[in-house]
C-alpha cells in the first residue's frame, strides 16, 4: 500500500522533474489515490502489468525479484522521466517508448494520485493523472511537453 510518505516521495519526484521543464506542480488527489491503490492491487492479483478503463493518464510501473523489494516512490517515477532520453524534441507526439516520460511532465495535468501493491518480491505501481495527458495531436505535445529550461 502507497503509504503517506511514499505518495508524498511519489508528488515531490513529479514536481522536481516538472519544474526542470517549466511546468506546475501537480498535487495529490484523494479520489485518483483510492484509484490508483485498487488497480495496484488488482495488478498484483493478475500478475501482469495492464492499464485500467479509467478516462484519467495512466503509467504502470513493474518491478520483480528474487529477494524482499522495499520500493520507494522516487524509484517508479526515475524510471518513467528517464525516457527523456529517447524523446524526439524535433518532431514532438507520441511515442510508445516516451509515454511514460511526458505523462509525467504533462502541463496540462494538474492532480495526481498514486497506488502501490506488493507480495515482497513483485510490486505494481500505479500513478494516475488529471487531466490525462498525452492527446495525441502534436500540438498538444508542443504546448505541454516542454523541453528543459
Amino acid at each position: 500500500m502507497a503509504d503517506a510518505s511514499f505518495q508524498q516521495e511519489f508528488l515531490e519526484t513529479h514536481n522536481a522533474y516538472r519544474a526542470q521543464h517549466n511546468t506546475p506542480p501537480m498535487t495529490l488527489n484523494n479520489e485518483l489515490n483510492a484509484a490508483a491503490q485498487e488497480w495496484a492491487h488488482r495488478l498484483l492479483t493478475l500478475g501482469a502489468a495492464q492499464h485500467s478503463d479509467s478516462n484519467d493518464g495512466e503509467n504502470i510501473y513493474f518491478k520483480w525479484s528474487s529477494v524482499p523489494i522495499k520500493l520507494t516512490g522516487k524509484e517508479a517515477v526515475d524510471s518513467w522521466y528517464g525516457e527523456v532520453q529517447q524523446y524526439n524534441w524535433r518532431n514532438p507526439g507520441f511515442q510508445s517508448n516516451t509515454g511514460h516520460f511526458t505523462q509525467v511532465v504533462w502541463k496540462a495535468s494538474t492532480q495526481l494520485g498514486v497506488g502501490m501493491a506488493t507480495d515482497g518480491n513483485k510490486v505494481f505501481v500505479v500513478g494516475q493523472y488529471r487531466p490525462a495527458g498525452n492527446i495525441s495531436m502534436s500540438q498538444n505535445f508542443r504546448e505541454n511537453v516542454l523541453p528543459r529550461a
